[in-house]
């Protein structure tokens, strides 16, 4: 999959936290369709295991009790450098919902996907979190 076909059919999440800002220290922003990358600073951080591009804060951890398509996931309220793929309905375990799948922008990994719709009242609190699969990131301090 393409980041730049992927660019708009949902939503994307390349930008930096809204009410996160103060801990971001870089943005790098090329012209000319190249890549908008966004560092996270200080504290914990989760990054993509196989480029280790920044992904989330662990203050945007919501819950690690979450089944992905390989073993646990983790639920972010949000997260940096991902395009997201199209909609699509998705039975899971706890139901029908519509979702997009995300990919990390620098390697094109799938590494989750992100909760559009949840058809469920009680899966509502999902709506507008990201899931990331455990074993597509890994967990570093940065001081």
């Amino acid at each position: 999959v393409s980041t730049q076909s992927t660019w708009g059919l949902c939503r994307s999440s390349f930008l930096p936290f809204e009410t996160k800002q103060p801990r971001l220290f870089d943005i790098t922003q090329n012209n000319m369709g190249k890549l908008f990358k966004a560092y996270l600073g200080g504290g914990v951080i989760y990054r993509c295991v196989n480029c280790r591009s920044h992904l989330a804060l662990h203050d945007e951890l919501v819950s690690k009790a979450f089944q992905g398509r390989h073993g646990r996931a983790y639920l972010f309220g949000n997260v940096v450098n991902v395009t997201i793929g199209p909609k699509e309905d998705r039975v899971l375990t706890t139901g029908l919902h519509t979702v997009c799948d995300i990919f990390c922008i620098s390697c094109e990994d799938n590494i989750g996907w992100f909760y559009e719709e949840a058809f469920e009242e009680s899966q509502k609190y999902k709506e507008g979190k990201y899931i990331i699969e455990k074993e597509k990131m890994v967990k570093e301090i940065i001081p």
